[in-house]
């Protein structure tokens, strides 16, 4: 039986049939705020643990800010927030102060953090809800592919000051999702088995049915009547429960980038900051000087999508709606020339830099697929190797 709206949502829809209205809050300048979700892993088995709420609890008795620690869909992972920032080192201090915090409560706990974009054994038949309806009622809807649903990432708030121009960047940034997704890739190994994929996460994720890719939108009006047509079949009862890669935070005024897999430093970390804040900065302003920013058609950004999901750093990614192509690892390179100046301006030209270390020294789908190797596919080894560079960073380029 198909699921039926509520009657909060009748009620709330009484208002909204005509059309509904949602006001951008623009951003007076390009502000930053990044969510970085990591699991708890047992320190002896290696496997998930479930003990999220205890960790926030004593985390949150130890932090100035208890909002930037939250809870998340599933009772084994935390979600670590900055306040608004302007700068990608001001986000890398937020979430750096946040993380101290966490990790002591971990130990206290007997767990560890982990950053990846899946875990490389852990059963998904087993893992435990968090408290609260809305994530009881995500479950009871999307059930099967719902409880699939072990997985995580890091999304990125970009601010931007004009409603008008957030569906054109939004479109425009599509061209620079397959860059986000090789550099980011992380989850190649899945209840046991090495996919095939850089980035299982990616294609899981699309299974929800608010989920993937965007619609490309010229204008704001459209999108307004896409959440005006969700709202009124019963797709969703709240704008939040639009989960694409892409999406305006409209009650935030920012562009929410919600490409990348987990990620497991902070030396990544800040660069993929840098090149999201760069991205999105960079595109707003070619726009808002007149021109016409480039886009491609929805079937190139969806091969895109596969193929960095699939070969990451290897994939051969299409680069326009000329259909020219290239690899991707070339493509980054010219990329990062373009956007230094940019960098520069934002205060981020060391941690855009960076951004060339991650093919250099491999991704992490390519680091944990060679400890897989090294040890005899010994996934606890994997889970290791993950907690290691969150703890202690990563060691220099090549090494």
């Amino acid at each position: 039986m198909l699921a039926r709206p509520s009657t909060t949502h009748f009620l709330r829809l009484c208002g909204w049939l005509v059309r509904v209205r949602i006001d951008f809050h623009g951003s007076p300048r390009p502000t930053l705020g990044v969510e970085w979700e990591l699991a708890l892993v047992d320190r002896e088995t290696r496997d998930l643990a479930g003990v999220a709420s205890a960790v926030i609890d004593t985390a949150r008795g130890r932090m100035d800010d208890p909002k930037l620690l939250h809870a998340e869909l599933l009772r084994n992972t935390v979600e670590l927030v900055t306040g608004i920032c302007d700068d990608v080192p001001h986000a890398m201090a937020d979430l750096r102060t946040t993380y101290d915090a966490v990790a002591g409560a971990a130990g206290d706990h007997g767990v560890d953090l982990f950053g990846a974009g899946t875990h490389p054994f852990a059963s998904w038949s087993t893992q435990q809800l968090s408290p609260g309806n809305r994530y009881e009622e995500l479950i009871n809807r999307t059930q099967w592919w719902g409880r699939q649903m072990l997985i995580w990432g890091v999304h990125v708030h970009v601010g931007l000051p004009e409603q008008s121009r957030v569906m054109p960047v939004l479109s425009s940034l599509l061209n620079y999702y397959p860059h986000l997704q090789a550099l980011s890739a992380s989850s190649p190994l899945w209840a046991g088995t090495d996919t095939g994929y850089a980035s299982n996460r990616a294609l899981m994720f699309q299974q929800l049915p608010t989920a993937g890719l965007p619609f490309q939108f010229d204008r704001w009006e459209e999108f307004e009547a896409f959440a005006r047509d969700q709202l009124k079949t019963g797709v969703i009862d709240d704008l939040s429960e639009i989960r694409w890669d892409l999406r305006p935070a409209s009650h935030l005024g920012t562009l929410e980038n919600r490409i990348c897999d987990g990620v497991s430093n902070f030396t990544e970390l800040a660069a993929l900051t840098s090149l999201m804040h760069c991205l999105v900065v960079d595109l707003d302003t070619r726009l808002a000087a007149g021109e016409t920013l480039p886009v491609m058609p929805p079937w190139h950004v969806q091969e895109n999508k596969w193929r960095t999901a699939r070969y990451g750093l290897d994939a051969i990614i299409i680069l326009d709606a000329s259909s020219r192509e290239r690899l991707v690892t070339d493509d980054l390179h010219d990329l990062l020339e373009r956007l230094e100046p940019v960098a520069r301006r934002l205060g981020c030209a060391d941690e855009l830099r960076s951004v060339a270390d991650i093919p250099a020294r491999g991704g992490s789908y390519q680091r944990q697929r060679a400890v897989a190797e090294a040890t005899g596919g010994d996934l606890p080894a994997v889970v290791d190797s993950v907690v290691r560079e969150l703890r202690d960073g990563l060691g220099p380029v090549g090494a």
